[in-house]
């Protein structure tokens, strides 16, 4: 059964992840791929939120 840590560093990760994603397709203009990494995105962001993480180093996309 993983830790609260390992949960909480595991979402950080996959915050991390779905920016670049979003970064790339901002950059190639997918608006349909961006939209769904905005909803994973905004779910991560929540997640974090509430678990108390500080997002204002590691949240690159400010939305």
């Amino acid at each position: 059964m993983p830790t609260g840590l390992e949960v909480t560093k595991a979402a950080i990760d996959d915050f991390k992840k779905i920016q670049g994603y979003m970064r790339l397709a901002k950059e190639e203009n997918a608006q349909k791929t961006y939209a769904e990494l905005k909803r994973e995105y905004l779910s991560l962001k929540a997640i974090l939120q509430v678990a108390g993480v500080n997002l204002t180093d590691i949240d690159e996309i400010k939305e």
